[in-house]
């Protein structure tokens, strides 16, 4: 009796509303059928407060009404759009039939189900729910219909999205479904597998060349695949799936990816820097700009992704400043220019459809899809005439240079030429000249080895001659008839002097004054010796009657020697001035040596001129006497 009334209920509503909707009639024989948003009905709830129980009220059967004059610009965002789309079911029919929503970025779909109860199930769709909640892991959303009874039945969809929402609906067969999705995929594999080939062959380009531009260039590509992936709901099934709340925000970040790599790859290589620098100082500003709004999106106004009627503005700039560069003669630009117009063509028809201007079929659909294709691939081929402009630039350098360079040859092989005839006559001078020196040399050398014998002869006289004055003044010295000057021959300064006081303290060799040993090394001081066993340093004057003297040791020789002669030179005054040292010196020395005299002659061994040495050496521990009282010749 309940189903009963239930069918009763509905032939009425559905009579009251016949007029104004027909509804879908299953036929196997039509495989699909496309419904654009103008031939739906549909009730615009801008509130958002209107409740499925209230939508599916006979109250409300009149108030959805079909909007023949609906353009794609009219969408309203967030607000709810109630579509109501009766279908005739018909239980022979051998297909399975399902609806199929193609708007992949639709925030939420809340599908109402009729069932053959009178119920209603609700199954929730959009981008919004995780991936695998789908009844079909489809990029778009799919809703099975059951096909079990003959009669009427109403579908309800509530549909809510923060950006533009393409609203269509479509119903068709399973297998025009599997047919459409396959051919689909085949094609979308096609695409990202063209961007995955221009990637890897830029990335090999980049390693041979080592170019910066193709890292930006590859940047690019790799942006536009992610906002093509974001468009398309393939992202959502492959990348994300778990994570639904990253589609609110995917097309917005990966577009503005796309817009930064492109204006920076543009700037580097079409060299604005050198070749247009107020475009140069432009596309920094667009790029601190687009950046700005970017993270105002971000973070504190998302609704900005979605005017995307700015990105015109960048793309506008990249492609005037190509033609500009272009016309300038920078020839690599010409295959940019193209690229970009054809990107151009892409938005432009895109934008055509959006605004109801051009019909929507499968190729406007993919226009843009299209466009990006045909844009990477001149723009690598942008790239590879660059290097072929730039391998024949190298090449027309080194033909110039090899053309050079044989001229070069040619000069230097005249040159030589000439040179070595000039060598030839240089070098039969030369050989002459050579042959006279020759012959002077053997002059020379005759000469040479005359003078070196006279020479021989001469040093051999010489060294006789100083012996022989050496002798004389060894004579002189014994003989007391030596004067300072003659002196002065033999001791002419203190190193003659201490070679002398060296060899006469230690002619029988060292004996330490100290502990007796014989051995030494070289002391402190020059002509010292330091004792190996005790370490005790003794200096060349120690034990000496020189020991402790303020003057030259020279000067002290020179007053020993007097001394021991006896020879009266003069008065103290005159002796003092003749030595350049003080008087008081003089006579502390004199004094110092006549005392040493005055005890070897109380020792028993009075001295004479040829032992005059003896006075000079004191022995190591000398007994302490009284110093005798002795008149000092003045």
């Amino acid at each position: 009796m309940k189903s009963k009334n239930w069918i009763f209920y509905t032939l009425i509503f559905i009579s009251s509303v016949a007029l104004a909707q027909q509804p879908v009639v299953v036929d196997d024989f039509v495989e699909e059928k496309n419904f654009m948003p103008y031939e739906l009905m549909y009730y615009k709830d801008l509130t958002n407060t209107v409740s499925f129980q209230q939508i599916s009220s006979s109250d409300f059967a009149n108030k959805f009404q079909q909007h023949t004059n609906y353009l794609n610009k009219d969408f309203i965002p967030n607000a709810a759009y109630w579509v109501r789309l009766p279908i005739r079911h018909v239980s022979e029919t051998k297909k399975t039939w399902l609806l199929e929503f193609y708007d992949q970025t639709i925030d939420k779909i809340d599908a109402h189900i009729p069932q053959y109860d009178g119920t209603y199930q609700l199954v929730k769709l959009g981008d919004e729910q995780p991936f695998n909640q789908r009844l079909f892991r489809h990029k778009n959303f799919e809703l099975m219909l059951d096909m079990r009874k003959d009669t009427v039945m109403f579908y309800y969809f509530k549909v809510q999205s923060h950006e533009f929402a393409d609203i269509r609906i479509a119903f068709r067969s399973t297998n025009r479904f599997i047919y459409y999705s396959l051919n689909e995929y085949f094609l979308f594999g096609t695409f990202y597998g063209m961007i995955l080939i221009i990637i890897l062959y830029n990335f090999l380009t980049f390693l041979a060349i080592r170019e910066i531009k193709y890292v930006y260039y590859i940047f690019y590509i790799f942006s536009v695949a992610l906002y093509a992936l974001s468009l398309d709901g393939i992202g959502f099934q492959y990348l994300w799936p778990n994570r639904p709340e990253l589609n609110a925000y995917a097309t917005g970040i990966s577009l503005y990816s796309v817009i930064i790599w492109s204006l920076i790859f543009t700037r580097r290589f079409l060299s604005l820097k050198a070749k247009a620098s107020t475009l140069n100082a432009l596309f920094k500003w667009m790029i601190a700009i687009r950046t700005v709004i970017f993270i105002v999106a971000l973070f504190f106004e998302p609704s900005l992704f979605n005017q995307r009627i700015i990105e015109i503005v960048p793309l506008s700039l990249i492609f005037y400043s190509a033609i500009h560069v272009w016309r300038n003669g920078y020839r690599p630009a010409r295959f940019f220019v193209i690229a970009y117009g054809i990107l151009f063509s892409g938005f432009f028809l895109r934008a055509m459809v959006y605004f109801n201007v051009l019909p929507f079929t499968i190729l406007s659909h993919y226009s843009l899809h299209l466009s990006f294709v045909f844009e990477m691939l001149f723009l690598t081929l942008a790239l590879g005439d660059r290097i072929r402009i730039l391998k024949d630039n190298r090449d027309r350098a080194l033909r110039k240079i090899i053309n050079q360079q044989t001229v070069n040859m040619q000069l230097k092989d005249k040159v030589n030429r000439e040179l070595e005839v000039k060598v030839q006559e240089r070098t039969q001078d030369l050989n002459m000249l050579n042959h006279e020196l020759e012959k002077s040399n053997q002059k020379l050398n005759a000469q040479a080895k005359e003078i070196n014998q006279i020479n021989s002869l001469l040093d051999l006289d010489n060294w006789k001659l100083k012996n022989r004055v050496k002798e004389v003044l060894n004579e002189m010295l014994m003989e007391k008839t030596m004067n300072y000057q003659e002196f002065k021959t033999l001791y002419p300064d203190t190193l003659a002097a201490y070679r002398f006081l060296e060899n006469l303290k230690w002619q029988n060799g060292f004996t330490c004054s100290k502990c007796g040993n014989q051995k030494y090394f070289d002391g402190a001081q020059k002509f010292s010796k330091r004792c190996t066993k005790c370490g005790y340093n003794e200096s060349i004057t120690s034990y000496t009657i020189f020991q402790g003297i303020k003057f030259p040791v020279e000067k002290a020789f020179y007053i020993a020697y007097l001394c021991v002669v006896g020879k009266k030179e003069g008065t103290l005054e005159s002796f003092a001035k003749q030595l350049d040292v003080a008087l008081n010196t003089v006579w502390a020395f004199r004094l110092k040596v006549v005392v040493r005299i005055k005890e070897l002659e109380d020792s028993g061994r009075p001295l004479t001129a040829s032992k005059w040495e003896e006075v000079i050496l004191q022995s190591p521990s000398p007994k302490k006497k009284r110093t005798p009282k002795i008149k000092v010749l003045s």
